[in-house]
C-alpha cells in the first residue's frame, strides 16, 4: 500500500472534510436566515427603529454564546473521553432539528422573536460540541508532517461552504421563507452520515481521571502556556471589537442603497456575508498547496491587523462593490490568522489534551464572534450601524498593537514548531 503524499489521500480525513463542508453549508445558510429574519421582525412585526432592531441583532449573538459558555469546559471533556466521531454526529443531529422546527415555523407562519432566540440558544449549545470534536480528529488521521497542509484544506471545506451557504441562504429566503430550512435539513442529515462512516477512533488516555481535575488541567496548560495564551485570546479581543457581520442585515436593508445591482436587500444580504468567506476561500486554497512555513508569528499579528482596516472601511463604505471588495480582503486576512493560530494550536498540543484545549480556543472565537455580535448591537443602539462597524475595526487594529507588546512570543514564532514551556503540565 502507497504511503498517502497529501490528506486528500486518506479516507478517514475526506469523510471529516466532507462533513465539514457540508455541515458548514448547511449551517451558514440557516444563520444567515436567521440574521435576516430577527432583523425583519423586529423592524416589522414589532415596529422597532433601525438602531433597536439592530441591538436586537446583538442579542441573537448573545443567546448563542450564553450556552457556549457554560457547556465549554464540559464539550472538551466530552471529545477526549468520547467516541469524537459520535460526538459531532449527534451535535449535528441537533442542527438538523433546529432547522426542521424553523421550517415549521416559516410554513406556517408562526416565527416570532421568542422562537428564534430559543433556537439560537440550542444551535450554539450544538456549537460547542461540534468545533472541539472535528478539530481533534484531524490530527488523528494524518501523521504530524501533513498537519497543516491538512489544516489548510480543511479551511478550504470551511471557507468555501460559507461562501455558498450564505448566498445560497439569501437566494432562498427570498422566494421562500422555509426553503432555506428546508435545505439545511437535508444537508444536515449527509453529514451526519459522513460523520458516522469515519473509521478511525481515538483512543481515551484521560478516561480514569476525574472529570474535574480534567477540565482544570486544559485550562491551567492554556494559561500557564503563555504562547497558547495570546494566540487564543488574540483572535477573541480583535474580533470581539472587530466583527462586522451581525450588522450586515442592517447595511443590506437600511444602509446601503436599495436595489444594487438589481438585486433584493435579502440577496445582497447572502452576497454581503458570503463575501469574507469568498476572500478566505482563496487564501485557503493557496495555503493548501503552499502552507506557511516561515515568521508565522508576525504573519498572523499582520493578519489581524488587515481585519480590523478592512474592517474600519467596511463600516464607512457607502457603495456595495466596495462594501463587498472590503469585506473579501477581511474575510483573507482573518484567513491567515485562523491558519497560523490553528495549525500553532493543534502542535503545540498533547493529543489527550487536543479536546480541551480546541474546546478554550472554540470558547474565544465564540466569543469573539457572538458577544462581538453583542457589541455591535449594543455599540449600534448609541452609534447607529455604521458607527459601531468603524469603531469596532478600529478597536480591533490597536488591540493588536496591545497584544504585539504584551506577547512577544507570538512575534517571535518562526515556525509551527512545538515549544512547550512548561513539561510539568505536558501528561
Amino acid at each position: 500500500m502507497s504511503v498517502p503524499t497529501h490528506p486528500l489521500q486518506v479516507r478517514d480525513y475526506r469523510l471529516v472534510w466532507l462533513a465539514r463542508f457540508i455541515s458548514v453549508l448547511a449551517t451558514t445558510a440557516m444563520v444567515v436566515v436567521i440574521g435576516a429574519q430577527t432583523y425583519q421582525i423586529a423592524r416589522v412585526t414589532y415596529g422597532m427603529s433601525e438602531r433597536e432592531a439592530s441591538f436586537m441583532l446583538g442579542v441573537l449573538g448573545l443567546t448563542q454564546f450564553i450556552p457556549f459558555l457554560i457547556l465549554t469546559p464540559l464539550a472538551g471533556l466530552v471529545a477526549d473521553r468520547m467516541d469524537r466521531r459520535n460526538v459531532a454526529a449527534a451535535a449535528t443531529a441537533v442542527d438538523l432539528l433546529i432547522a426542521l422546527v424553523l421550517g415549521f415555523a416559516n410554513a406556517r407562519g408562526i416565527l416570532s422573536l421568542p422562537i428564534l432566540f430559543t433556537l439560537a440558544a440550542l444551535y450554539g449549545a450544538a456549537r460547542v460540541f461540534i468545533g472541539p470534536s472535528l478539530s481533534a480528529i484531524v490530527p488523528n488521521v494524518v501523521p504530524a508532517a501533513m498537519l497543516p497542509k491538512a489544516i489548510a484544506f480543511s479551511s478550504v471545506a470551511w471557507q468555501s461552504a460559507a461562501v455558498l451557504g450564505p448566498a445560497l441562504g439569501g437566494f432562498l429566503l427570498a422566494r421562500n421563507h422555509a426553503l432555506p430550512y428546508w435545505f439545511s435539513a437535508v444537508t444536515l442529515l449527509l453529514a451526519v452520515a459522513a460523520l458516522l462512516a469515519i473509521r478511525h477512533r481515538a483512543p481515551s488516555a484521560a478516561a480514569k481521571e476525574p472529570p474535574l481535575k480534567l477540565m482544570g488541567d486544559g485550562a491551567k496548560f492554556v494559561w500557564r502556556e503563555r504562547f497558547l495564551l495570546g494566540c487564543v485570546t488574540l483572535d477573541l479581543f480583535a474580533v470581539l471589537l472587530g466583527g462586522a457581520t451581525a450588522m450586515l442585515p442592517a447595511f443590506a436593508y437600511d444602509v446601503l442603497p436599495r436595489g444594487s445591482f438589481g438585486l433584493s436587500p435579502e440577496e445582497m444580504l447572502g452576497f454581503m456575508r458570503a463575501a469574507p468567506a469568498l476572500g478566505a476561500v482563496v487564501v485557503a486554497i493557496y495555503l493548501g498547496f503552499r502552507p506557511l512555513a516561515h515568521n508565522v508569528g508576525a504573519k498572523m499579528l499582520w493578519a489581524v491587523a488587515s481585519y480590523g482596516l478592512a474592517t474600519l472601511i467596511f463600516g464607512l463604505s457607502t457603495n456595495f462593490a466596495l462594501s463587498l471588495g472590503t469585506l473579501a480582503l477581511l474575510g483573507a486576512a482573518d484567513a491567515i490568522s485562523v491558519f497560523i493560530r490553528n495549525t500553532l494550536v493543534q502542535l503545540n498540543t498533547p493529543d489527550e489534551m487536543r479536546g480541551r484545549v480546541s474546546s478554550i480556543s472554540g470558547l474565544a472565537i465564540s466569543a469573539s464572534n457572538e458577544l462581538g455580535e453583542m457589541q455591535s448591537g449594543l455599540a449600534a443602539a448609541f452609534l447607529g450601524p455604521v458607527g459601531a462597524v468603524a469603531l469596532g475595526g478600529a478597536g480591533a487594529i490597536i488591540i493588536t498593537a496591545i497584544w504585539t507588546a504584551l506577547f512577544p512570543e507570538l512575534k517571535r514564532a518562526k515556525t509551527f514548531a512545538p515549544q512547550y514551556r512548561n513539561k510539568e503540565l505536558v501528561p
